[in-house]
Protein backbone atom coordinates (compact mmCIF):
# COMPACT_ATOMS: atom_id res chain seq x y z
CA UNK A 1 0.00 0.00 0.00
CA UNK A 2 1.01 3.46 -0.53
CA UNK A 3 1.23 6.35 1.97
CA UNK A 4 0.68 9.81 0.51
CA UNK A 5 0.89 13.65 2.37
CA UNK A 6 -0.73 16.82 0.42
CA UNK A 7 0.27 19.99 0.94
CA UNK A 8 -1.53 22.10 3.71
CA UNK A 9 -4.48 24.05 2.17
CA UNK A 10 -5.15 25.91 5.00
CA UNK A 11 -4.07 30.11 5.20
CA UNK A 12 -0.82 29.86 7.21
CA UNK A 13 -0.06 26.11 7.91
CA UNK A 14 2.85 25.37 7.41
CA UNK A 15 2.96 21.98 9.05
CA UNK A 16 3.26 18.72 7.49
CA UNK A 17 2.53 15.25 8.38
CA UNK A 18 5.51 13.29 6.66
CA UNK A 19 9.00 14.57 7.16
CA UNK A 20 12.07 12.37 5.21
CA UNK A 21 12.96 10.91 8.28
CA UNK A 22 9.47 9.49 9.09
CA UNK A 23 9.47 8.12 5.44
CA UNK A 24 12.36 6.62 6.14
CA UNK A 25 10.48 4.48 9.18
CA UNK A 26 7.06 4.36 7.04
CA UNK A 27 9.17 2.25 4.36
CA UNK A 28 10.44 -0.19 6.64
CA UNK A 29 6.96 -1.04 7.66
CA UNK A 30 6.93 -1.89 3.73
CA UNK A 31 4.41 0.75 2.60
CA UNK A 32 5.54 2.99 -0.41
CA UNK A 33 5.51 6.82 0.44
CA UNK A 34 4.95 9.65 -1.46
CA UNK A 35 4.27 13.04 -1.07
CA UNK A 36 2.64 16.68 -2.96
CA UNK A 37 5.45 18.56 -4.35
CA UNK A 38 6.52 21.43 -2.24
CA UNK A 39 4.59 20.14 0.59
CA UNK A 40 7.37 20.37 3.11
CA UNK A 41 8.71 23.55 1.92
CA UNK A 42 6.99 25.63 4.66
CA UNK A 43 8.76 23.32 7.31
CA UNK A 44 12.16 23.06 5.84
CA UNK A 45 11.57 20.14 4.07
CA UNK A 46 12.72 20.24 0.14
CA UNK A 47 11.75 17.84 -2.42
CA UNK A 48 15.28 16.94 -2.93
CA UNK A 49 15.46 15.85 0.88
CA UNK A 50 12.05 13.75 0.36
CA UNK A 51 13.29 12.30 -3.06
CA UNK A 52 17.32 11.20 -1.36
CA UNK A 53 14.80 9.34 1.53
CA UNK A 54 13.12 7.59 -1.18
CA UNK A 55 9.73 9.50 -1.59
CA UNK A 56 7.43 9.72 -4.83
CA UNK A 57 7.11 13.52 -5.79
CA UNK A 58 3.68 13.55 -6.65
CA UNK A 59 3.12 17.32 -8.94
CA UNK A 60 -1.07 17.12 -8.16
CA UNK A 61 -2.88 17.20 -4.85
CA UNK A 62 -5.88 15.76 -7.09
CA UNK A 63 -3.02 13.07 -8.69
CA UNK A 64 -1.79 12.75 -5.00
CA UNK A 65 -5.03 11.88 -3.24
CA UNK A 66 -6.35 9.46 -6.42
CA UNK A 67 -2.69 7.32 -6.25
CA UNK A 68 -2.27 6.67 -2.88
CA UNK A 69 -4.29 4.41 -0.36
CA UNK A 70 -3.50 6.31 3.22
CA UNK A 71 -3.69 10.09 3.01
CA UNK A 72 -1.71 11.95 5.92
CA UNK A 73 -2.37 15.38 6.21
CA UNK A 74 -2.46 17.97 9.37
CA UNK A 75 -5.47 19.86 9.09
CA UNK A 76 -8.83 19.11 9.02
CA UNK A 77 -9.84 18.70 5.53
CA UNK A 78 -12.41 20.51 3.72
CA UNK A 79 -15.38 19.98 1.06
CA UNK A 80 -13.19 19.40 -2.02
CA UNK A 81 -10.88 17.22 0.30
CA UNK A 82 -13.50 15.10 1.37
CA UNK A 83 -14.67 14.58 -2.63
CA UNK A 84 -11.42 13.14 -3.06
CA UNK A 85 -11.94 10.08 -0.74
CA UNK A 86 -13.42 6.61 -2.15
CA UNK A 87 -14.03 3.22 -0.88
CA UNK A 88 -11.51 1.56 1.35
CA UNK A 89 -9.35 4.88 1.62
CA UNK A 90 -7.40 5.96 5.04
CA UNK A 91 -7.37 9.49 5.94
CA UNK A 92 -5.15 10.35 9.17
CA UNK A 93 -5.07 13.49 9.80
CA UNK A 94 -6.71 15.86 12.93
CA UNK A 95 -10.66 16.26 11.92
CA UNK A 96 -12.72 17.68 15.07
CA UNK A 97 -15.30 15.25 14.58
CA UNK A 98 -17.49 16.66 17.49
CA UNK A 99 -18.07 19.86 15.42
CA UNK A 100 -17.99 18.46 12.20
CA UNK A 101 -20.72 16.30 11.40
CA UNK A 102 -21.06 17.12 7.55
CA UNK A 103 -17.44 15.70 7.05
CA UNK A 104 -18.33 12.54 8.96
CA UNK A 105 -21.52 12.23 6.55
CA UNK A 106 -19.61 12.78 3.51
CA UNK A 107 -16.68 10.31 4.45
CA UNK A 108 -19.36 7.67 5.44
CA UNK A 109 -20.95 8.23 2.40
CA UNK A 110 -17.94 7.74 0.66
CA UNK A 111 -17.13 4.39 2.53
CA UNK A 112 -13.34 6.35 3.95
CA UNK A 113 -12.20 4.79 7.01
CA UNK A 114 -11.20 8.12 9.17
CA UNK A 115 -8.43 8.35 11.87
CA UNK A 116 -8.78 11.29 13.78
CA UNK A 117 -5.57 12.22 15.66
CA UNK A 118 -6.95 14.40 18.44
CA UNK A 119 -9.27 11.30 19.61
CA UNK A 120 -5.98 9.65 20.47
CA UNK A 121 -7.29 8.20 23.86
CA UNK A 122 -5.03 9.33 26.59
CA UNK A 123 -3.74 6.11 27.75
CA UNK A 124 0.25 5.26 28.61
CA UNK A 125 0.42 3.11 25.32
CA UNK A 126 -1.11 6.02 23.41
CA UNK A 127 1.47 8.67 24.40
CA UNK A 128 3.32 7.89 21.28
CA UNK A 129 0.63 9.01 19.16
CA UNK A 130 -0.84 11.68 21.38
CA UNK A 131 -0.70 14.61 18.76
CA UNK A 132 -2.32 17.04 21.00
CA UNK A 133 0.04 16.86 23.70
CA UNK A 134 3.18 17.12 20.91
CA UNK A 135 1.06 20.28 19.45
CA UNK A 136 0.43 21.29 23.21
CA UNK A 137 4.02 21.30 24.14
CA UNK A 138 5.09 23.36 21.50
CA UNK A 139 2.01 25.72 21.60
CA UNK A 140 3.49 26.18 25.43
CA UNK A 141 6.79 26.87 24.48
CA UNK A 142 6.05 28.95 21.72
CA UNK A 143 3.83 31.37 24.24
CA UNK A 144 6.74 32.41 26.58
CA UNK A 145 8.37 33.34 23.74
CA UNK A 146 6.08 35.14 21.99
CA UNK A 147 5.01 36.76 25.53
CA UNK A 148 8.80 37.92 25.88
CA UNK A 149 9.11 39.03 22.44
CA UNK A 150 6.06 41.60 23.26
CA UNK A 151 7.74 42.19 26.97
CA UNK A 152 9.86 45.42 27.28
CA UNK A 153 12.20 43.77 30.31
CA UNK A 154 14.56 40.71 30.98
CA UNK A 155 12.47 37.36 31.96
CA UNK A 156 15.38 37.31 34.82
CA UNK A 157 16.45 39.70 37.63
CA UNK A 158 20.03 41.03 37.22
CA UNK A 159 22.21 43.41 39.12
CA UNK A 160 23.39 45.81 37.20
CA UNK A 161 26.22 48.69 37.13
CA UNK A 162 23.59 50.77 35.84
CA UNK A 163 21.00 49.51 38.78
CA UNK A 164 18.61 46.35 39.69
CA UNK A 165 16.46 44.87 37.30
CA UNK A 166 13.55 42.61 39.21
CA UNK A 167 12.76 39.09 37.29
CA UNK A 168 9.30 38.92 35.43
CA UNK A 169 6.55 37.55 37.28
CA UNK A 170 4.77 34.80 35.45
CA UNK A 171 1.29 33.13 35.92
CA UNK A 172 0.64 30.15 33.89
CA UNK A 173 -3.54 29.11 33.99
CA UNK A 174 -3.72 25.43 33.27
CA UNK A 175 -1.54 22.98 33.82
CA UNK A 176 -1.49 20.86 31.20
CA UNK A 177 0.77 19.60 28.70
CA UNK A 178 0.82 23.51 26.99
CA UNK A 179 0.60 24.85 31.16
CA UNK A 180 3.60 22.63 32.09
CA UNK A 181 5.77 23.48 28.98
CA UNK A 182 5.23 26.92 29.74
CA UNK A 183 6.14 26.83 33.01
CA UNK A 184 9.56 25.17 32.06
CA UNK A 185 10.33 27.47 29.57
CA UNK A 186 9.43 30.48 31.99
CA UNK A 187 11.34 29.28 35.35
CA UNK A 188 14.59 28.57 32.52
CA UNK A 189 14.18 32.09 32.06
CA UNK A 190 14.59 33.25 35.10
CA UNK A 191 11.13 34.36 35.93
CA UNK A 192 9.49 34.23 38.92
CA UNK A 193 6.74 31.48 37.82
CA UNK A 194 3.38 30.88 39.51
CA UNK A 195 0.91 28.29 38.04
CA UNK A 196 -3.14 27.32 39.05
CA UNK A 197 -5.03 24.57 38.06
CA UNK A 198 -8.88 23.03 39.28
CA UNK A 199 -6.78 19.68 39.73
CA UNK A 200 -4.87 19.68 43.11
CA UNK A 201 -3.01 16.94 42.10
CA UNK A 202 -0.80 18.57 39.71
CA UNK A 203 0.86 21.06 42.44
CA UNK A 204 3.65 18.41 42.76
CA UNK A 205 4.44 18.57 39.58
CA UNK A 206 3.94 22.00 39.17
CA UNK A 207 6.08 22.56 42.06
CA UNK A 208 9.25 19.91 40.86
CA UNK A 209 9.34 22.38 37.73
CA UNK A 210 10.64 25.34 40.26
CA UNK A 211 6.95 27.02 40.17
CA UNK A 212 4.68 28.01 42.93
CA UNK A 213 1.31 26.54 43.40
CA UNK A 214 -1.83 29.10 43.65
CA UNK A 215 -3.92 27.41 46.01
CA UNK A 216 -7.43 28.78 46.83
CA UNK A 217 -9.63 28.77 50.21
CA UNK A 218 -12.10 26.58 49.08
CA UNK A 219 -12.91 23.21 49.73
CA UNK A 220 -14.48 20.92 46.53
CA UNK A 221 -14.19 17.37 45.82
CA UNK A 222 -11.36 16.53 43.39
CA UNK A 223 -12.24 15.52 40.07
CA UNK A 224 -11.23 12.11 39.38
CA UNK A 225 -8.71 12.19 36.66
CA UNK A 226 -9.44 8.64 35.59
CA UNK A 227 -13.31 9.85 34.56
CA UNK A 228 -12.06 12.85 32.74
CA UNK A 229 -9.32 11.25 30.96
CA UNK A 230 -6.91 13.06 32.99
CA UNK A 231 -8.25 16.48 31.57
CA UNK A 232 -10.13 19.44 33.52
CA UNK A 233 -13.75 19.26 33.67
CA UNK A 234 -16.83 21.97 34.52
CA UNK A 235 -16.27 23.67 38.33
CA UNK A 236 -18.90 24.78 40.34
CA UNK A 237 -20.42 28.55 40.43
CA UNK A 238 -18.87 28.76 44.02
CA UNK A 239 -15.14 27.53 43.09
CA UNK A 240 -15.36 29.44 39.57
CA UNK A 241 -16.22 32.39 41.65
CA UNK A 242 -13.35 31.96 44.18
CA UNK A 243 -10.86 31.00 41.06
CA UNK A 244 -11.76 34.64 39.99
CA UNK A 245 -11.26 36.40 42.84
CA UNK A 246 -8.10 35.24 43.06
CA UNK A 247 -7.00 36.36 40.05
CA UNK A 248 -8.51 39.70 40.59
CA UNK A 249 -6.03 39.86 43.40
CA UNK A 250 -3.01 38.35 41.11
CA UNK A 251 -3.34 40.62 38.41
CA UNK A 252 -1.90 43.92 39.67
CA UNK A 253 1.03 41.65 40.03
CA UNK A 254 1.57 39.76 37.25
CA UNK A 255 3.60 40.85 34.39
CA UNK A 256 3.03 37.93 32.09
CA UNK A 257 -0.22 36.21 31.73
CA UNK A 258 -0.99 32.67 30.00
CA UNK A 259 -4.32 30.92 29.94
CA UNK A 260 -4.36 27.56 28.47
CA UNK A 261 -7.66 26.44 30.26
CA UNK A 262 -9.44 24.14 27.62
CA UNK A 263 -12.24 21.50 28.57
CA UNK A 264 -12.88 19.01 25.53
CA UNK A 265 -15.72 19.68 23.35
CA UNK A 266 -16.89 23.04 24.74
CA UNK A 267 -16.07 26.46 24.35
CA UNK A 268 -13.06 28.02 26.69
CA UNK A 269 -14.14 28.90 30.05
CA UNK A 270 -13.45 32.80 30.63
CA UNK A 271 -11.05 33.33 33.19
CA UNK A 272 -9.41 36.59 32.51
CA UNK A 273 -12.36 39.30 32.49
CA UNK A 274 -12.36 42.65 31.47
CA UNK A 275 -11.60 44.23 35.13
CA UNK A 276 -8.31 42.11 35.82
CA UNK A 277 -6.82 43.09 32.34
CA UNK A 278 -7.61 46.72 33.69
CA UNK A 279 -5.52 45.95 36.67
CA UNK A 280 -2.77 44.85 35.35
CA UNK A 281 0.60 47.21 34.95
CA UNK A 282 1.29 49.25 31.27
CA UNK A 283 3.32 46.75 29.48
CA UNK A 284 2.07 43.60 30.64
CA UNK A 285 1.64 40.50 28.16
CA UNK A 286 -1.27 38.27 27.85
CA UNK A 287 -0.86 35.03 25.60
CA UNK A 288 -4.58 33.10 25.30
CA UNK A 289 -3.46 29.76 24.20
CA UNK A 290 -7.78 28.70 24.19
CA UNK A 291 -7.89 31.52 21.50
CA UNK A 292 -9.39 29.12 19.22
CA UNK A 293 -12.35 28.06 21.22
CA UNK A 294 -13.50 31.47 22.00
CA UNK A 295 -10.39 32.31 24.60
CA UNK A 296 -9.91 32.60 28.31
CA UNK A 297 -9.63 36.37 27.88
CA UNK A 298 -12.44 38.53 27.80
CA UNK A 299 -10.38 40.90 25.18
CA UNK A 300 -9.11 38.18 23.52
CA UNK A 301 -9.47 38.90 19.32
CA UNK A 302 -8.76 35.52 17.37
CA UNK A 303 -5.40 35.63 15.56
CA UNK A 304 -4.81 39.39 16.12
CA UNK A 305 -3.06 40.78 18.60
CA UNK A 306 -3.54 43.91 20.27
CA UNK A 307 -2.69 46.37 23.10
CA UNK A 308 -5.52 47.65 25.38
CA UNK A 309 -6.14 51.77 26.49
CA UNK A 310 -3.94 50.72 29.90
CA UNK A 311 -1.09 49.11 27.55
CA UNK A 312 -1.76 45.77 28.14
CA UNK A 313 -1.16 43.38 24.72
CA UNK A 314 -2.86 40.40 23.88
CA UNK A 315 -2.35 37.69 21.86
CA UNK A 316 -4.71 35.25 20.63
CA UNK A 317 -2.85 33.95 17.77
CA UNK A 318 -3.79 30.09 17.03
CA UNK A 319 -0.94 28.92 15.33
CA UNK A 320 2.26 28.74 17.63
CA UNK A 321 2.39 25.29 16.70
CA UNK A 322 2.57 26.12 12.88
CA UNK A 323 5.47 28.92 14.46
CA UNK A 324 7.38 26.49 14.54
CA UNK A 325 7.04 24.27 11.37
CA UNK A 326 10.13 22.13 10.94
CA UNK A 327 9.77 21.04 15.01
CA UNK A 328 5.92 20.50 15.07
CA UNK A 329 6.34 18.28 11.91
CA UNK A 330 8.80 16.15 12.85
CA UNK A 331 6.93 15.41 16.46
CA UNK A 332 3.36 14.92 14.17
CA UNK A 333 4.84 12.60 12.30
CA UNK A 334 6.34 10.82 14.49
CA UNK A 335 2.92 10.50 15.74
CA UNK A 336 1.68 9.73 12.62
CA UNK A 337 4.37 6.69 12.00
CA UNK A 338 3.64 5.24 15.54
CA UNK A 339 0.17 5.20 14.80
CA UNK A 340 0.49 3.28 11.51
CA UNK A 341 3.05 1.03 13.25
CA UNK A 342 -0.19 -0.23 14.89
CA UNK A 343 -1.92 -0.18 12.09
CA UNK A 344 0.36 -2.62 10.70
CA UNK A 345 1.49 -5.62 13.39
CA UNK A 346 2.93 -7.91 10.75
CA UNK A 347 5.09 -4.80 9.05
CA UNK A 348 4.33 -6.16 5.67
CA UNK A 349 2.82 -2.35 4.17
CA UNK A 350 -0.92 -3.35 4.46
CA UNK A 351 -3.68 -2.25 7.32
CA UNK A 352 -5.13 -4.32 10.11
CA UNK A 353 -7.42 -1.99 11.28
CA UNK A 354 -8.15 -3.78 14.31
CA UNK A 355 -11.56 -2.49 15.74
CA UNK A 356 -10.64 -4.18 19.21
CA UNK A 357 -7.69 -2.32 20.28
CA UNK A 358 -8.67 0.65 22.57
CA UNK A 359 -5.96 3.42 20.79
CA UNK A 360 -7.15 2.23 17.14
CA UNK A 361 -11.01 2.28 17.72
CA UNK A 362 -10.64 5.17 20.04
CA UNK A 363 -9.31 7.16 17.65
CA UNK A 364 -11.86 6.17 14.43
CA UNK A 365 -14.35 8.30 13.46
CA UNK A 366 -15.66 6.28 10.32
CA UNK A 367 -15.52 2.66 9.68
CA UNK A 368 -16.65 1.02 6.35
CA UNK A 369 -19.36 3.01 5.63
CA UNK A 370 -20.03 3.33 9.77
CA UNK A 371 -20.26 6.99 11.87
CA UNK A 372 -18.21 5.40 15.00
CA UNK A 373 -17.96 8.62 17.03
CA UNK A 374 -18.16 9.05 19.65
CA UNK A 375 -15.87 6.36 20.90
CA UNK A 376 -16.63 3.58 24.20
CA UNK A 377 -14.68 4.46 26.93
CA UNK A 378 -11.15 3.06 26.93
CA UNK A 379 -10.71 -0.14 28.71
CA UNK A 380 -7.72 1.02 29.58
CA UNK A 381 -8.45 4.30 32.37
CA UNK A 382 -5.97 7.40 31.39
CA UNK A 383 -5.23 7.75 35.68
CA UNK A 384 -5.56 5.04 38.17
CA UNK A 385 -9.38 6.32 40.72
CA UNK A 386 -7.98 7.61 43.16
CA UNK A 387 -9.50 6.40 46.78
CA UNK A 388 -12.31 8.38 47.86
CA UNK A 389 -11.86 8.08 51.41
CA UNK A 390 -9.26 10.97 52.72
CA UNK A 391 -7.06 9.19 55.33
CA UNK A 392 -8.39 9.71 59.30
CA UNK A 393 -6.76 12.86 61.27
CA UNK A 394 -5.11 11.28 64.20
CA UNK A 395 -5.66 12.57 67.57
CA UNK A 396 -2.67 13.75 69.50
CA UNK A 397 -3.68 10.71 71.87
CA UNK A 398 -3.73 8.32 69.02
CA UNK A 399 -0.24 9.77 67.97
CA UNK A 400 1.31 9.25 71.52
CA UNK A 401 -0.14 5.74 71.97
CA UNK A 402 1.79 4.98 68.43
CA UNK A 403 5.16 6.49 69.38
CA UNK A 404 4.93 4.64 72.73
CA UNK A 405 4.72 1.79 70.56
CA UNK A 406 7.01 2.00 68.68
CA UNK A 407 9.46 2.63 71.43
CA UNK A 408 8.20 -0.59 73.22
CA UNK A 409 8.78 -2.27 69.95
CA UNK A 410 12.28 -0.99 69.46
CA UNK A 411 13.33 -1.68 73.17
CA UNK A 412 12.07 -5.18 73.21
CA UNK A 413 14.02 -6.12 69.78
CA UNK A 414 17.31 -4.35 71.13
CA UNK A 415 16.41 -6.52 74.58
CA UNK A 416 16.55 -9.10 72.24
CA UNK A 417 19.72 -8.75 70.33
CA UNK A 418 21.17 -8.08 73.13
CA UNK A 419 20.33 -11.36 75.07
CA UNK A 420 21.28 -13.36 72.03
CA UNK A 421 24.64 -11.27 71.70
CA UNK A 422 25.35 -12.30 75.59
CA UNK A 423 24.70 -15.50 75.11
CA UNK A 424 26.96 -16.27 71.73
CA UNK A 425 29.41 -14.40 73.80
CA UNK A 426 29.27 -16.63 76.63
CA UNK A 427 29.58 -19.88 74.32
CA UNK A 428 32.72 -18.66 72.45
CA UNK A 429 34.11 -17.71 75.82
CA UNK A 430 33.69 -21.09 76.86
CA UNK A 431 35.35 -22.30 74.19
CA UNK A 432 37.95 -19.75 73.26
CA UNK A 433 40.89 -18.01 74.90
CA UNK A 434 41.29 -15.17 77.18
CA UNK A 435 43.77 -13.17 74.94
CA UNK A 436 41.17 -13.81 72.01
CA UNK A 437 38.43 -12.92 73.77
CA UNK A 438 39.72 -9.34 74.53
CA UNK A 439 40.03 -8.57 70.88
CA UNK A 440 36.75 -10.14 70.19
CA UNK A 441 34.84 -8.38 72.90
CA UNK A 442 36.36 -5.24 71.49
CA UNK A 443 35.20 -5.74 67.77
CA UNK A 444 31.62 -6.81 69.06
CA UNK A 445 31.42 -3.83 71.04
CA UNK A 446 32.46 -1.87 68.13
CA UNK A 447 30.13 -3.14 66.03
CA UNK A 448 27.48 -2.27 68.24
CA UNK A 449 28.63 0.82 68.88
CA UNK A 450 29.04 2.12 65.37
CA UNK A 451 25.71 0.76 64.12
CA UNK A 452 23.49 2.65 66.85
CA UNK A 453 25.49 5.93 66.19
CA UNK A 454 25.14 5.49 62.44
CA UNK A 455 22.03 4.40 62.37
CA UNK A 456 20.07 7.34 64.45
CA UNK A 457 21.84 10.01 62.27
CA UNK A 458 18.93 11.51 60.12
CA UNK A 459 18.81 10.29 56.62
CA UNK A 460 19.18 13.59 55.06
CA UNK A 461 22.27 14.03 56.26
CA UNK A 462 24.38 11.48 54.42
CA UNK A 463 23.10 9.02 51.45
CA UNK A 464 22.80 5.26 51.88
CA UNK A 465 26.42 4.38 50.47
CA UNK A 466 27.81 7.18 52.98
CA UNK A 467 25.84 5.45 55.99
CA UNK A 468 27.09 2.06 55.12
CA UNK A 469 30.89 2.97 54.66
CA UNK A 470 30.54 5.65 57.62
CA UNK A 471 29.07 2.63 59.40
CA UNK A 472 32.65 0.15 58.74
CA UNK A 473 34.34 3.42 59.70
CA UNK A 474 32.98 3.69 62.77
CA UNK A 475 33.25 0.72 63.90
CA UNK A 476 36.96 0.56 62.79
CA UNK A 477 37.84 3.61 64.60
CA UNK A 478 35.94 3.03 68.14
CA UNK A 479 38.37 -0.55 67.96
CA UNK A 480 41.14 1.25 67.33
CA UNK A 481 40.19 3.44 69.94
CA UNK A 482 40.28 0.81 72.37
CA UNK A 483 43.47 -0.92 71.06
CA UNK A 484 45.51 1.70 70.93
CA UNK A 485 46.34 1.42 74.91
CA UNK A 486 47.40 -2.32 74.69
CA UNK A 487 50.79 -1.95 75.01
CA UNK A 488 52.18 -3.42 71.59
CA UNK A 489 53.92 -1.73 69.33
CA UNK A 490 52.33 -3.19 66.34
CA UNK A 491 49.24 -2.78 67.19
CA UNK A 492 49.14 0.97 68.75
CA UNK A 493 50.54 1.68 65.32
CA UNK A 494 48.38 -0.07 63.22
CA UNK A 495 44.94 1.30 65.40
CA UNK A 496 46.61 4.64 65.02
CA UNK A 497 46.83 4.20 61.71
CA UNK A 498 43.02 2.99 61.46
CA UNK A 499 41.71 5.80 63.55
CA UNK A 500 44.10 8.60 61.04
CA UNK A 501 42.49 6.80 57.43
CA UNK A 502 38.70 6.16 59.15
CA UNK A 503 38.66 9.83 60.11
CA UNK A 504 39.62 11.20 56.73
CA UNK A 505 36.48 8.54 55.35
CA UNK A 506 34.11 9.67 58.23
CA UNK A 507 34.28 13.19 58.01
CA UNK A 508 35.35 13.74 53.98
CA UNK A 509 31.68 11.31 53.22
CA UNK A 510 29.86 14.14 55.28
CA UNK A 511 31.57 16.71 53.24
CA UNK A 512 30.86 15.43 49.92
CA UNK A 513 27.32 15.05 51.17
CA UNK A 514 26.45 18.27 52.58
CA UNK A 515 28.18 19.97 48.99
CA UNK A 516 25.77 17.47 47.09
CA UNK A 517 22.66 18.42 49.46
CA UNK A 518 23.92 22.59 48.65
CA UNK A 519 23.65 21.74 44.32
CA UNK A 520 19.87 21.07 45.28
CA UNK A 521 18.87 23.77 47.16
CA UNK A 522 18.01 27.37 45.86
CA UNK A 523 20.26 30.22 45.97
Amino acid sequence: MKIGTPKEIFEGENRVAMTPDSAVQLQKLGYDCAIESGAGAAAGFSDALYEAAGVEIIKTAAALWKEVDIVAKVRQPDATELKRLSKGKTLISFFNPAGNEDGMAAAKSKGANVIAMEMVPRISRAQKMDALSSMANIAGYRAVIEAGNNFGRFFTGQVTAAGKVPPAKVLIVGAGVAGLAAIGTSTSLGAITYAFDVRPEVAEQVESMGAEFVYLDFEEEQQDGAATGGYASVSSPEFAAAQLAKFRELAPEMDIVITTALIPNREAPELWTEDMVAAMKPGSVIVDLAAEKGGNCKLTVKDEKIVTENGVTIIGYTDFPSRMAAQASTLYATNIRHMMTDLTPEKDGQINHNMEDDVIRGATVTFEGDITFPPPPPKVQAIAAKSKEKPKELTPEEKRAQEVAAFKAQTKNQVTLLTVGGLLLLLVGLVAPASFMQHFIVFVLAVFVGFQVIWNVSHSLHTPLMAVTNAISSIIILGALMQIGSGSFLVILLAGLSVFMAGINIFGGFLVTRRMLAMFQKS
